[in-house]
């Protein structure tokens, strides 16, 4: 009897592995595009202070810590064991306070802007009501609402959760009443003759059309959450990143000051990211995103 072995051939697992690879190849090659300014602007700020050097606006850079003296400081804000002062592994406390106060202002911003940007870019009633009142107010800057805040609203975390919700609101309101007006009419028609309800076209159609400008407005108002969370935390509040830099200011400590800036970025930059993922996850495939 004559066995006849065929090959199993890997073609089938080859464009997976393919993808892989180049999904890894492609975030290296972004990861080195990225790393020459961070290495550039270190050295150049290590050059400055070290040489005194005087920029325009008057900087002195001969005031400023070096960026090892950061990155101690940095270190023993994260785990302590390095200055052993009163700050020492005091990061996270402060991180996790501030994430949550950035998290609510955001979360009710969002839950208010977009259902009110939906209904003002479909319904041209609502839109012609409520415009002129809302660029009244969009132009006042969320600085000039705090000492307002700490009146009506006292000392703590709700006048900081309304900070930043202000802060967030109208770059989510106006980017989502951009996206809806600009779906276009052709995509209504379509799902009429397709049967849809009209009633279903909110979610057939104008959301997935919009998304795009939905979450522009979401990111810039996630940034502009933490810009204005720095303000909400200087009066009244004890634990937060804000906090933080305000008593490094009243006892001049430029280094434990340069080195919650740096953690303030990087937790915009982290949010940002997990904000792309939870909107990934919940659009799935569909092509919800630019």
């Amino acid at each position: 009897m004559i066995v006849l072995e065929v090959p199993v051939r890997a073609e089938a697992c080859e464009p997976e592995t393919a993808t892989r690879a180049t999904g890894l190849r492609d975030r290296l090659i972004t990861l080195l595009w990225a790393l020459p300014v961070p290495v550039l602007a270190i050295v150049l700020w290590d050059r400055g202070v070290t040489g005194g050097w005087r920029l325009p606006f008057g900087i002195q850079m001969g005031f400023l810590p070096t960026p090892w003296e950061v990155g101690r400081r940095l270190v023993d804000l994260a785990v302590g064991g390095v200055l052993d002062d009163s700050y020492s592994g005091t990061l996270w406390l402060h991180a996790y306070a501030s994430a949550i106060r950035v998290a609510q202002g955001f979360a009710i911003a969002v839950a208010v802007a977009v259902p009110l940007g939906i209904a003002m870019g479909r319904s041209r009633t609502a839109y012609r009501m409520l415009e002129p009142t809302l660029n009244l107010i969009r132009p006042i800057p969320v600085t000039a609402w705090a000492p307002l805040a700490l009146l009506i609203i006292g000392f703590g975390d709700r006048s900081t959760i309304f900070l930043v919700f202000l802060a967030a609101i109208f770059a989510i309101l106006l980017n989502t009443i951009a996206g809806v007006q600009a779906v276009p009419p052709r995509l209504f028609e379509a799902a009429a003759m397709l049967g849809t309800r009209r009633s279903r076209t909110l979610y057939t159609v104008v959301l997935p059309a919009a998304m795009p400008g939905i979450v522009a407005g979401l990111r810039i108002a996630l940034g502009l959450s933490w810009v204005i969370l720095v303000v909400g935390e200087t009066v009244g509040i004890r634990v937060g990143l804000g906090a933080l830099i305000t008593q490094a200011r009243e006892q001049s400590r430029t280094d434990l000051i340069v080195a919650v800036m740096i953690v303030i970025g990087l937790a915009g930059f982290l949010a940002d990211r997990l904000l792309m993922l939870v909107i990934r996850l919940i659009a799935g495939r569909r092509p919800l995103l630019p």
